[in-house]
């Protein structure tokens, strides 16, 4: 056991920061910058209808992310579930090494679109800045966060709750201007078959519902922090949920907002669209404005991730299911100091890529065994453990875990060949290496679990 005088996590998080971490996770500079791709999946206003099913989706797994968190609060989130859910000694070992694998990938490229959104959009107030000046300003953003999280979690949970409000203030202040000005016939100048039922459509709605899914990833961020969270049980659920429902309405909101005064036919070949949404309301000074609570909003992105995220390979090392080193906590600042800078590290690097691959490879490389890997880990859950040991129960069981399942199924399908042959073989590759490691190390299948568990750790 831990004394008060060993490095260990502390409980700083309460349902105000929780919520505040998922959204500033959610929103960073997503929706500001993928609105017009958005538009492009589908050629028209019909491709607000991604978010709408991209909302189905996602509120159907926040469902899913919200019982798994009640009834299993601790860090690492969905390796924690997978693991319990699955079998410390059996396919959990599996599931568990399957997610760390796609993650080594997947959370770096996630948190390092941030960073890229926040060097791209530095543009509009610097417009001479080149390609290369851009990434620059995004490494610099991934310095001063990786600086910032070497502090205590309490301190951290009050930088959160300033990141959330400068966030919350973008979205508002495009919604709140724009409304006003909204044009009824501008915004919705549907081209001619706009909604003729077609292969077109589908796979449009398919890039239109992926892109959707991009902004809102981010609603279990408070997942991976759970030996960090007050009163997980009620916290972790209710701050999923919240975030979830404000973000879902809020880009509705902010994509009426902005068509209704920027024609779409001109919006999608935009960079800055919010920026160039403002400066024709307002002028240039409130473009800059805007743009600076955007750059803002895309900080706040890479923080809540990155603080997020280094709590799982830490969690994993503790186990014995990564390299040991991960397992160390800073001895005053009690945050998870080789986890932290590693994974930093490694996305900083990837700040270098292209934001549209990007986007495409991180969510195929996690629907597989992620999203659909805890699908399945209800059901297993329930059978395990009684009602008593589950403070929160999906509603409407199992309607959200059918729906999650096609949802996920049909953003998959409809990524395109490339993308999903790099998620099929980062999955293969990633069963080789497990059995591979497994044979080496004695552990299943190579050995009974009768005969792990009463061998000495």
């Amino acid at each position: 056991m831990k004394t008060e005088t060993q490095p260990h996590l502390t409980r700083g998080f309460g349902l105000l920061q929780a919520t505040a971490l998922n959204m500033i996770n959610m929103i960073g500079v997503g929706p500001f910058i993928t609105i017009p791709l958005l538009m492009a999946s589908m050629g028209g206003p019909q491709s607000m209808l991604g978010w709408l099913t991209g909302a189905l989706i996602v509120i159907s797994d926040g469902l899913i992310w919200s019982e798994l968190g009640a009834a299993l609060p601790g860090s690492g989130g969905s390796y924690h579930f997978l693991r319990e859910a699955y079998g410390h000694q059996s396919w959990g070992r599996l599931m568990a090494f399957l997610f760390i694998w796609q993650f080594v990938l997947s959370g770096p490229l996630e948190i390092a679109s941030g960073m890229i959104g926040f060097g791209n959009y530095s543009s509009y107030l610097w417009p001479g800045l080149t390609a290369r000046g851009q990434q620059y300003i995004a490494v610099a953003a991934g310095l001063v966060v990786l600086f910032l999280l070497c502090r205590q979690i309490k301190f951290l949970s009050k930088i959160t709750v300033t990141l959330w409000v400068g966030t919350v203030l973008a979205m508002l202040a495009v919604i709140v201007t724009g409304l006003p000005h909204f044009n009824v016939h501008r915004a919705f100048d549907f081209p001619s078959g706009a909604f003729a039922f077609n292969r077109g459509f589908v796979l449009g709605l398919g890039s239109a519902t992926l892109i959707a899914v991009y902004n809102y990833l981010g609603y279990y961020d408070v997942c991976y922090i759970g030996d960090e969270v007050r009163n997980p049980s009620y916290v972790v659920p209710r701050s999923i949920l919240y975030s979830l429902a404000i973000c879902c309405v809020g880009y509705l909101a902010l994509h009426l907002a902005i068509i209704g005064v920027v024609p779409w036919r001109e919006g999608i070949h935009s960079n800055f669209i919010v920026s160039d949404f403002m400066e024709r309301l307002y002028g240039r000074g409130a473009a800059i404005a805007i743009t600076i609570l955007i750059l803002w909003s895309a900080f706040g992105s890479v923080f809540a991730l990155l603080l997020g995220y280094s709590r799982i390979p830490y969690a994993a090392a503790i186990d014995g299911y990564f390299f040991r080193p991960f397992a160390q906590l800073h001895p005053t600042k009690n945050y998870p100091r080789v986890s932290l800078l590693v994974l930093g590290g490694v996305s900083i690097a990837a700040a270098f890529l292209k934001l549209d691959q990007i986007v495409s490879a991180l969510i195929t490389t996690r629907i597989l065994v992620q999203f659909l890997g805890q699908l399945f880990a209800i059901p297993l859950l329930r059978k395990k453990l009684p009602d008593s040991a589950r403070p929160y129960k999906m509603w409407f069981y199992p309607v959200p875990m059918i729906i999650a399942f096609f949802g996920w199924g049909y953003v998959f399908l409809t990524s395109g060949w490339l993308y999903i042959k790099i998620g099929l073989l980062t999955l293969l590759v990633g069963v080789l290496v497990f059995f591979v490691w497994a044979k080496w190390k004695g552990t299943w299948p190579f050995k009974s679990s009768q005969e792990h568990e009463s061998a000495p750790r």
